[in-house]
């Protein structure tokens, strides 16, 4: 299990270009940070670094405990000519879970009934629900979120708070990315430009 992540003087870059320098932030089990700042400061590239999609230009990424994060991005990441039964299925059983759970989670989450569709058929909040079930359905300590609730309803936002609150609880760390408050109580780290 994941008890803590650890970032240390980190600094990221994109293209020739320096996002930030120097940052540190830590967060500790039950906890969640949302990243503020503004548009092309680096919050999604942070993600992506402690994701290991990136490599930071120097410091430290590193997790007290073991296990892997799971990041939910800006992008879903859903290939749209599959149903969404197709693509929820694949990516829960490619991190671990079962075909059970990913449909008992879309039940939860209210998108049940759109699973036979094409994803190209599905509206933004119900692309970000299947992202999202994707996650709750095969549980990792660690929650990266790229705006999490960015297309969700007023519905589909409390939907997820709950969630949010639940993992919290469990003890898993929650690092997101946001312009929009997060519906649980959470500490900022402002990311900005050296």
């Amino acid at each position: 299990m994941i008890t803590a992540l650890h970032i240390e003087n980190l600094s990221v870059g994109r293209g020739h270009r320096v996002l930030f320098r120097g940052l540190d932030v830590a967060v500790r089990a039950g906890e969640a940070v949302a990243l503020t700042g503004p548009n092309g400061a680096g919050k999604t590239s942070l993600l992506r670094c402690v994701a290991g999609f990136i490599r930071p230009l120097a410091g430290v990424v590193r997790c007290e405990g073991s296990g892997e994060p799971h990041l939910v991005g800006h992008q879903d990441g859903l290939k749209s000519g599959r149903t969404a039964r197709e693509e929820l299925i694949f990516w829960v059983r490619w991190h671990g879970g079962q075909s059970a759970g990913a449909l008992a989670t879309a039940e939860r989450l209210g998108i049940g009934r759109a699973l036979d569709l094409q994803v190209r058929q599905l509206s933004a909040g119900q692309r970000r629900r299947v992202a999202l079930a994707r996650l709750l359905a095969a549980p990792r300590d660690l929650w990266l979120l790229d705006e999490p609730l960015a297309p969700l309803d007023a519905e589909g936002r409390d939907l997820i708070g709950r969630e949010m609150a639940a993992h919290l609880g469990c003890g898993g760390l929650i690092l997101a990315a946001v312009h929009d408050p997060l519906p649980v109580a959470a500490r900022m780290v402002e990311v900005s430009a050296p």
